[in-house]
């Protein structure tokens, strides 16, 4: 029997076989210009390739860029943990900067029965931005007391945050916190655990409360936490990176029953660089693997502005033929 689209990511969610794999591509960043000439609009290139799920951006930052330029520049640096900690928040609970989430929801859920899914901060990548992400990789060294202290307020913002967003009706927290470099993590595992698991928990803890579901996205190769995100109840990894070291294989031997996937697409080695028989056997050697679910295929990040919208057009071509050809 036919789903919907919001059931057919459900259903995958859930360890159930869809009636097809579904779809959804990181496109709109890079390449809206050329799919606009092409197609009219990203949100009718969307619907020509019958996305079945949406990722939303937007709502209150945690902080306001004028102020930490401000600290930066009192500091005459960059900006420390102590220093940080007297720079205020945003209010999560100012409603009025919900209203480009409200209209996401309109269009994509409300309109066209997409499952849609909300970017929420991490820990770790979300306080790069005032910290310089070497900055950071130091203060876990030398500052882990008074970052403890960043991170609760992080994650107390963060679980507001993503409360106010599942009022709205949004289907699924994603939490986007990067950790892996290309082999391995940026930082130790016991680092992970005791710095970045407790405050991910906070969030984690909030959506499941709910009755929601939870997505984590880490570029990289987070193999070596892999128990710490299961045992916190992501119920999708994305984007589960091959071209990091992250086996697919072992997934689906090891994971499969844990997590689902986001992802399939490498934009790092597949999409993108002018090769289209690799690309085609790509798109089918993932495609073929998952015919009885645990996949969300989309895209591991936004597919970047080499990518022609020849290459483009043939993937998503070819993969809107082979996910209905079963």
């Amino acid at each position: 029997m036919s789903m919907t689209s919001r059931e057919r990511v459900v259903a995958v969610l859930q360890g159930k076989t869809p009636d097809r794999i579904p779809v959804y591509g990181w496109v709109a960043a890079n390449l809206s210009e050329p799919i606009a000439e092409t197609f009219g609009s990203v949100a009718e290139f969307e619907d020509h390739y019958a996305f079945d799920f949406a990722h939303l951006f937007g709502g209150p930052p945690t902080y306001d860029g004028s102020d930490l330029k401000e600290v930066r520049a009192s500091l005459k640096g960059p900006i420390t943990p102590q220093a940080l900690l007297d720079v205020p928040v945003h209010d999560p609970n100012d409603l009025e900067a919900y209203q480009n989430i409200r209209e996401q929801i309109e269009h994509h859920k409300e309109k066209r029965n997409r499952f849609v899914y909300m970017q929420t901060p991490g820990i770790f990548e979300a306080l790069n931005g005032p910290f310089g992400i070497e900055h950071h990789l130091l203060y876990l060294g030398l500052y882990p007391d008074v970052l403890h202290q960043v991170y609760q307020r992080q994650a107390e913002w963060n679980r507001t945050f993503a409360h106010n967003c599942l009022d709205l009706g949004v289907d699924m927290v994603h939490v986007s916190d990067d950790w892996g470099a290309q082999t391995g993590l940026l930082f130790s595992p016991s680092t992970w655990w005791s710095h970045i698991y407790p405050y991910h928990k906070v969030t984690a803890d909030a959506v499941k409360e709910r009755g929601a579901f939870l997505s984590l996205h880490s570029d990289g190769h987070i193999r070596p936490v892999v128990d710490g995100i299961i045992e916190l109840g992501y119920d999708a990894v994305h984007p589960w990176q091959e071209s990091a070291g992250m086996d697919l294989q072992e997934y689906r031997s090891c994971f499969r029953d844990q997590f689902v996937i986001m992802g399939g697409l490498d934009v790092q080695t597949t999409i993108g660089f002018g090769r289209l028989d690799r690309l085609e056997a790509e798109i089918r050697r993932v495609l073929t693997s998952f015919t009885d679910g645990g996949l969300l295929y989309c895209t591991s990040h936004f597919v970047q502005d080499h990518c022609t919208m020849e290459e483009l057009t043939f993937a998503f071509d070819l993969i809107y033929k082979l996910v209905r050809q079963g």
